[in-house]
């Protein structure tokens, strides 16, 4: 059956896999970055080839980490390429919540694309000295970040995470965690934002950084 999104699908949109490349080590959680393109490959309409995409990530090369971008064309074709890695956080981000709504209904947002308009436009509004914005949905849902998904331990040590049916990214390094049963999903809201005792940023690039609301002191 044709999914409902493939008619929708903007000429040029490619999906995206961002990960981690140090030199001798495998890429890390690479059959869950495979799971995911291949999954919203199926979902889009796209061709997919995990050989074709195993043989650009060998290509790979460097005496040092590197960030890597690869995308995947409508057609199945597949580019990748390479930037120095960020530097690692030396202090927690200071997150501000957006007053940009996703909306829950958007079936685009389970989907890394290049259709990031969104998420690019308020990271370039980022206020000096806020790392990330935190985004709600149209039921004040606590969605995700411009760049991360979200992770709240709550007093009593449960780890939770917004499911994606709020309207937020299935991240990879946020699927390794539930894979592992340290992290469960359930619907959040500002108010749990507030009362939990620690809140973690994750992403394949960077793994979890810790975060603290602006103007909020670290418990």
């Amino acid at each position: 059956m044709e999914s409902p999104l493939c008619q929708d699908v903007p000429a040029g949109t490619r999906l995206i896999e961002t990960f981690r490349y140090v030199p001798g080590a495998p890429v890390a959680r690479l059959p869950l970055h495979l799971a995911r393109l291949g999954n919203s490959a199926k979902a889009l309409g796209f061709a997919f080839s995990e050989g074709a995409v195993m043989r650009a990530i060998e290509t790979l090369k460097g005496e040092t980490p590197l960030r890597c971008r690869l995308t995947l064309g409508a057609a199945g074709d597949v580019e990748i390429s390479t930037a120095d890695m960020p530097a690692a956080a030396q202090k927690p981000w200071v997150c501000r919540i957006s007053e940009v709504r996703l909306s829950s209904q958007d079936m685009f947002l389970q989907h890394k694309t290049t259709r990031r308009a969104i998420y690019d436009e308020a990271r370039a509004d980022l206020p000096e000295g806020v790392q990330e914005w935190l985004f709600l949905n149209e039921r004040g849902e606590l969605c995700e970040g411009t760049i991360t998904n979200v992770v709240l331990t709550m007093p009593d040590g449960t780890r939770l995470t917004p499911p994606v049916a709020s309207g937020c990214l299935p991240g990879v390094y946020r699927q390794s965690l539930i894979n592992a049963g340290v992290v469960r999903e359930a619907v959040l809201t500002v108010a749990d934002l507030a009362n939990a005792e620690r809140v973690h940023l994750t992403n394949a690039l960077r793994g979890e950084i810790l975060a603290v609301m602006e103007g909020t002191p670290l418990r």
